[in-house]
């Protein structure tokens, strides 16, 4: 990908700042990849779409391997998209409602602005829903889940990254910093500055918590297990992620999201430590 040159640096720029430009210089982002007559096709919802196609694809071989019907994992996948996409709307109109009263339909179907948290919250209420309906204990539909919520974390990472959709992260002058020059928020920074490439942090991080439960599901474990690592190892990476986004503080010198991150990694790590001591005791 490329975008328009940045000037070369003057002379007197030091080694970092050089390098800042020449990686800059390379770098475009794909906020729309085509437009069928008025509608704009956006980068982000096709990786949304492919996210979801290969978590539904993960969760229907792990419901087969513990003997269900394979469709229930497109199904749940349904279930956890809407319930996902209002939850992330939601949370971020609340999270900035002024943005959203002076411009409430460019602010809904502008292609990025999903909240992950909110999708969590939302996609977990409507997958709750499903579980009940379809008779499968929650703790085992969770620990099936897990795996593809990650897998598809991850993958929608990659879409905000090619969206600049404005999560990315603090400038540096790291050689692999990147500029989002054209940002479907908009990028104010001048030519030569470059942040972190959070997004691809948060990626990076995800597909190895993938990797990590789609290997431990085969282990022998209470119900619930898989569920409670998710939660664990997905909070501690977006938690140290935040220390490079741009986010601000709300409390205690820590942003909104890692106020969420601490919650949950603490109730994954508390069942942990709870589910060890418990077969410590039945040992």
């Amino acid at each position: 990908m490329s975008c328009p040159a940045a000037s070369p640096p003057r002379p007197g720029k030091s080694v970092a700042a050089a390098r800042r430009v020449r990686y800059h210089h390379r770098f475009q982002m794909i906020p729309d990849v085509l437009h069928l007559g008025p509608i704009p096709i956006h980068i982000f919802g096709i990786f949304l779409a492919l996210a979801f196609l290969a978590a539904s694809a993960a969760a229907s071989r792990e419901f087969a391997r513990k003997g269900y019907d394979p469709a229930l994992g497109s199904s749940a996948v349904v279930w956890a998209a809407v319930g996902g996409i209002v939850g992330a709307r939601l949370w971020l109109v609340l999270d900035a409602w002024p943005e959203f009263v002076r411009a409430p339909a460019d602010f809904l179907w502008n292609g990025g602005g999903f909240v992950f948290y909110g999708g969590l919250v939302g996609g977990a209420l409507a997958v709750t829903i499903f579980f009940r309906r379809a008779g499968i204990p929650w703790l085992r539909g969770a620990d099936v889940a897990a795996p593809a919520i990650a897998l598809g974390q991850a993958i929608g990472r990659l879409g905000c990254q090619l969206a600049g959709d404005g999560d990315w992260g603090k400038e540096t002058t790291l050689p692999w910093g990147m500029a989002y020059p054209y940002a479907v928020v908009g990028w104010d920074k001048p030519a030569g500055v470059v942040v972190h490439p959070t997004p691809l942090y948060e990626s990076a991080a995800y597909f190895a918590v993938f990797f990590f439960l789609w290997r431990m599901r085969r282990v022998t474990a209470p119900e619930g297990t898989v569920f409670w690592w998710y939660l664990l190892l997905a909070s501690t990476a977006r938690f140290l992620v935040e220390f490079v986004r741009v986010n601000a503080p709300v409390a205690l010198g820590l942003t909104e999201a890692q106020l969420t991150s601490l919650v949950l990694l603490g109730i994954g790590g508390w069942q942990l430590l709870a589910q060890r001591r418990w077969h410590a005791a039945e040992a």
